[in-house]
């Protein structure tokens, strides 16, 4: 069971596990996808509560959350999934149906059509407001020489936070 709370509410919690692995999930139509999310944040913008992910180019999800209206992002927070998370952030949803094959439950969103990994802790359910392709020439020598060497870079998904929900 889930209840609903104030997206600061947990935000430490959130924030100390993102590196540590997160499935962001898209659906558009019947397609539907999780990949592990390492990199994202949190804050207020527009007066609105965001949550930016960002995806590569290359990645299958990529294909649906640019049809999609909406996303969500969800948090084992005690450890849990931790194979799937490995699996998830190394294999393609072009290729397998990654949820069954981790044997991930969903459950649907309160606010959106996109569903929730039931077995996470934490989730954040987001309608995209914004998107922004990164301009490499605006990075840092640095960071474009770690972490993009193949020159893949990302989109940035600014997510209205509409709901999150916490197990009880």
């Amino acid at each position: 069971m889930f209840k609903s709370i104030k997206y600061t509410e947990m935000s430490k919690e959130m924030l100390q596990q993102l590196p540590k692995g997160a499935f962001l999930t898209v659906k558009d139509g019947d397609k539907l996808n999780t990949m592990t999310i390492g990199w994202g944040s949190i804050g207020y913008m527009w007066n609105k509560p965001v949550f930016i992910a960002m995806v590569r180019y290359s990645r299958h999800t990529f294909d649906l959350i640019e049809r999609a209206q909406n996303f969500t992002v969800s948090y084992p927070l005690n450890g849990q999934l931790k194979e799937a998370l490995k699996f998830c952030g190394t294999k393609s949803g072009r290729d397998m149906d990654k949820i069954k094959e981790c044997n991930l439950k969903l459950s649907p969103g309160n606010r959106v059509n996109t569903p929730i990994i039931e077995d996470c802790d934490l989730h954040f359910e987001c309608k995209i407001i914004y998107k922004h392709p990164m301009d490499e020439q605006q990075l840092t020598k640095e960071i474009r020489d770690r972490a993009y060497p193949e020159g893949d870079y990302h989109m940035m998904y600014f997510g209205e936070i509409l709901d999150v929900s916490v197990r009880e």
